[in-house]
């Protein structure tokens, strides 16, 4: 039979049935001559204008899921058995030609990384555009429309970003603009894989706000990906909870984050930080262990290996989907038991206070930067004073292009600051050339960095990505060395297995925690935390968060703790402070600044003091969910 050539019915939200259908789809990878099962048995429905949540720990397959539902599967990947409708259209039965007609006209995708969905060596301008010259709009009508777009899509100068390549906007900027090319075709199924990762708690709101308006505007179903339960709360009517390629827990949004009826749930909701807790007091919860290896072949409960409360009959065959409520299943036995599930964490723990000193360790004094390109200078940091006490964790918070990084850098002496900058360590002048600097100060200041991929020697195994340090810093060698990489192996909750793994081999929360006792090795007196739990699913930020806490009051060091995310970065803290992005100032030279507003990277920061501690907030139980469902 010859699959059709075109797609009847695409774009719009015409019809009566559910905008998206799956049924009991298996998904399984080709590796090594082996097939291993991604996916098992899924299945749901999003109705028209309903928005879905997906959700659950990274590896779970939910980016599989959307790949799956439009064909966009690596090569060794396939739809084994199930069934997916789109509009009524079964998109693993279209020839090519449809298949690229659905996927421009009815079903659009943001990605999880946005640096890759736009390309590098395209105006910005031109890639919106060609979604409407593929739609048979001439190339003038085409750019019309895509700075309307971008206009729509609350970019304030959409003119000049036109004519900016992806790598010159910033992380917020560039996610508006693939969001802008997901809703040129108006499709009628928008799936989001992910589309708030690593933005700050500023922009992650205005693109949260930004996509609820255009998906009323535009009629749009969505299906909407997250390992942050608090967005789905916000954005979804219904959620699903995937576990290790199979959907555990689904039911109303409302319902299944108010009585979560699987312990896995339980789990997640319980990694999530409230407020009122202290690194001593109310401490995160983690979930054990870590997820069943891709193809797994269990016939037992899938999470009854991190189980608390897992009985025989968990172990010898799988749970049905048991109905708890309306709309409402949970595949386990112990569904009326989960609520009160035993916690895997002590609530309350002994740190040892600060031990304070009489001048601080550091103390940046009117630290200032000023960046040039194409002829403008853009302040970074404008007069920044800030010190550093003994022992302590100092959180420092903002949105993106306040400055937060470079600051960091200017500390660790990667960039020079301006000329009348003071950085002083132990109340010495620190050199801006970390080249230049002493071995006891390259040991003493490490950093954690937000993207531990692009940290990490991806040739190198975790032995040697940890033991070079150790060598290089520590001077260690010999059973010394052996010892020493045994013990920090063992404070970042890893085990002798992954040490002859490669960066490729591990899952994000392990490279992260590779890349933190690589700055410990060294016996470092100050650790810069940059983003360290920005991209990390909210199982593995607890866990860092607690490690991190853990390896403070085990080797006496400061943290300089910088985050977008000021519910996240709080429960660490002993103090904060934050950095607030501020109008371009007039440049040096050149024509009116009005005309050369620069609406990415022409910032100032000005310094604002936080509060010693965030308050608690009286009723904040949870999460609250603000959507009600879809008519």
């Amino acid at each position: 039979m010859t699959a059709p050539d075109r797609v009847a019915g695409t774009g719009g939200t015409g019809g009566t049935g559910p905008a998206l259908s799956v049924e009991h789809m298996d998904v399984i990878y080709r590796v090594r001559g082996q097939d291993r099962l991604a996916l098992r048995d899924v299945s749901f429905q999003i109705g028209r204008r309903e928005s879905y949540g997906l959700v659950g720990e990274s590896g779970s397959g939910k980016s599989t899921v959307a790949l799956a539902l439009t064909r966009y599967l690596p090569r060794n990947g396939r739809v084994s058995a199930g069934a997916v409708s789109i509009n009524g259209i079964d998109p693993m039965a279209l020839g090519e030609s449809a298949l690229r007609d659905l996927r421009a006209r009815t079903v659009s995708m943001v990605y999880q990384e946005r640096g890759r969905a736009l390309n590098p060596s395209i105006k910005v301008g031109r890639q919106v555009a060609e979604v409407y010259e593929i739609a048979g709009l001439a190339r003038a009508a085409a750019l019309e429309r895509a700075e309307a777009m971008l206009r729509k899509v609350q970019i304030s100068d959409p003119g000049r970003v036109m004519q900016r390549y992806p790598h010159q906007l910033s992380g917020g900027m560039a996610q508006r603009a693939v969001i802008a090319m997901a809703l040129a075709a108006e499709p009628s199924l928008l799936i989001l894989d992910e589309p708030t990762t690593a933005l700050d708690a500023t922009v992650e709101a205005e693109v949260l706000d930004l996509v609820a308006a255009l998906r009323e505007e535009f009629d749009t179903s969505v299906l909407f990906i997250s390992h942050n339960l608090a967005v789905i709360a916000k954005m979804c009517d219904r959620v699903g909870v995937l576990y290790a390629g199979e959907l555990v827990e689904e039911g109303m949004a409302q319902e299944v984050f108010d009585q979560p009826r699987h312990p896995y749930t339980v789990g997640l909701l319980r990694c999530i930080p409230r407020r009122g807790q202290r690194k001593d007091h109310g401490r995160l919860d983690t979930i054990p262990g870590f997820l069943p290896p891709p193809g797994h072949l269990l016939t037992e409960c899938i999470f009854a290996a991190r189980c608390p409360i897992a009985e025989e009959r968990c172990h010898a065959a799988a749970p049905p989907a048991f109905a708890v409520g309306p709309l409402h299943s949970s595949r386990c036995y112990l569904h009326d038991r989960t609520p009160d599930l035993p916690r895997n964490t002590p609530v309350n723990v002994e740190l040892p206070a600060p031990r304070g000193a009489a001048e601080p360790i550091v103390r940046l004094t009117s630290l200032s930067k000023t960046f040039s390109s194409g002829g403008e200078n853009f302040q970074a940091l404008a007069g920044i004073d800030l010190s550093l006490e003994l022992g302590e964790t100092l959180g420092l918070v903002g949105e993106s292009g306040s400055g937060k990084t470079t600051l960091a850098r200017a500390l660790l002496g990667l960039i020079a600051p301006d000329a009348g900058s003071g950085v002083e360590f132990d109340g010495k002048p620190l050199g801006d050339d970390a080249r230049r600097r002493t071995r006891d100060q390259l040991k003493a200041l490490q950093i954690v960095f937000q993207n531990p991929d692009s940290a990490l020697n991806r040739r190198h195994t975790v032995r040697r990505l940890i033991s070079r340090p150790l060598t290089r810093l520590a001077g260690l060698s010999g059973p010394r060395l052996r010892e020493r990489l045994a013990d920090l192996v063992r404070s970042v909750r890893m085990e002798e297995r992954h040490l002859p793994l490669r960066p490729s081999q591990l899952s994000g929360g392990l490279k992260q925690r590779v890349a933190i006792a690589r700055a410990f090795a060294g016996g470092p007196r100050i650790v810069v935390c940059d983003e360290p739990t920005s991209a990390l699913d909210v199982s593995v930020q607890a866990a860092i968060l607690n490690l991190l806490v853990d390896l403070q009051a085990k080797e006496q060091v400061t943290y300089l703790f910088i985050s977008h995310d000021l519910r996240r970065a709080a429960s660490p803290l002993h103090r904060g402070a934050a950095l607030r992005r501020a109008e371009p100032r007039r440049p040096a030279h050149g024509p009116d600044p009005a005309a050369r507003r620069d609406p990415v990277r022409g910032r100032s920061a000005q310094w604002v003091r936080l509060p010693h501690a965030l308050p608690a907030q009286a009723g904040d139980r949870g999460l609250r969910v603000n959507r009600a469902p879809a008519p």
